[in-house]
């Protein structure tokens, strides 16, 4: 079978970081599933990993953590799908990834593919929808409302780099599943425009003082905050801005963070890994499944869109470069997926 692949960590301007391979066809056992791609989607943990780790025992490592496809052999033990379903996933680290024409992936990580949606605009989702709802509503514990019978609630949610690929999705799950007031940040016009029309409720500038700002909004103090990008800079007006036992979470790695700053308002820091699940085999793993299917239901009946931004073709080493370079860059709006062999 086709797939990308590298064996060095490579600069992205390097040939070799990323190279058209062949590969043979896994089989299905077990709980997995064997699915034919369809289109992909590239994420920032895609570089982060070439980037900072090689191939080993001289076999080709595959990256890709977003698919859309269609299940073609099943294990002995699969009971949520058959051959011939559409399906859609963000994989597990610990196996090879989706730029490849066939992968393995176990069918309780697994969603059905929103039927609204082509294969490219579904791929778009998974991995940030997953990320978004632990987000909002694991970590964060802000309650869930029905969309057409919500209300509005004491909750004032900042969301911090807002317009990126999880950005794009929690903002629009916390204005149509939560009754809480959504700030966005974001340091663009195009990128304001983008999660205004996402729902937010007001957008800020992440790239000047964040007190200010929401000060002169006078709605009252902030009680949860997302925050999907520099944690460490910001960790101090989160500090200030957060109502006593307010929540913060976040998804990127910062070097270092004094927590001992949480202590007086009773703070609390959650840490949001949507891979941890499928990594640890933990035993609510199926809750990613029923969870991707409720993604697809809010797609279908209209209460979320796909949040892509560009795609780029068709799937080979060329244009999986291009969108690694571009997600490298820091500029990206919404998700780039690739579709097709």
């Amino acid at each position: 079978m086709k797939a990308v692949g590298y064996m060095q960590s490579l600069p992205i301007s390097n040939p070799k970081s990323l190279i058209d391979i062949e590969l043979p066809q896994p089989i299905a056992s077990g709980h997995d599933l064997l699915v034919r791609v369809m289109a992909i989607a590239v994420n920032p943990v895609d570089y982060k990993i070439r980037q900072n780790v090689a191939a080993q025992n001289d076999e080709y490592k595959v990256l890709g953590w977003d698919a859309v496809g269609e299940v073609v052999a099943i294990g002995e033990s699969v009971s949520n799908f058959k051959p011939g379903d559409k399906v859609f996933y963000a994989g597990d680290l610990n196996r090879q990834g989706s730029n490849a024409q066939y992968q393995l992936v176990d069918e309780r990580i697994v969603g059905h593919k929103p039927k609204s949606l082509s294969a490219g605009e579904a791929a778009a989702l998974p991995l940030t929808a997953i990320t978004a709802w632990e987000l909002l509503f694991e970590r964060l514990l802000i309650k869930q409302q029905h969309p057409e019978i919500k209300k509005k609630s004491n909750d004032i949610i900042l969301i911090v780099g807002a317009a990126g690929g999880v950005g794009s999705i929690l903002v629009q799950l916390a204005s149509a599943l939560t009754g809480a007031t959504v700030i966005a940040t974001a340091s663009r016009d195009s990128s304001a425009k983008w999660v205004k029309k996402l729902g937010a409720d007001y957008v800020i500038d992440h790239s000047k003082p964040l007190t200010a700002q929401i000060e002169q909004l006078a709605i009252g103090q902030v009680t949860h905050v997302a925050s999907l990008t520099h944690t460490d800079s910001y960790l101090d007006s989160f500090v200030e801005l957060l109502a006593p036992m307010g929540k913060i979470a976040l998804i990127d790695d910062p070097k270092s963070l004094d927590v001992s700053k949480l202590k007086l308002k009773s703070l609390s820091l959650h840490w949001e890994f949507m891979f941890t699940r499928s990594m640890f085999k933990t035993t609510d793993i199926n809750e990613q499944h029923h969870l991707l299917n409720k993604i697809s239901d809010l797609i279908d009946q209209g209460y979320i869109q796909t949040t892509v931004g560009q795609n780029l073709g068709k799937i080979n080493a060329k244009n999986l470069r291009a969108a690694h370079k571009i997600l490298e860059s820091g500029q990206s709006i919404g998700k780039i997926v690739l579709a097709d062999f």
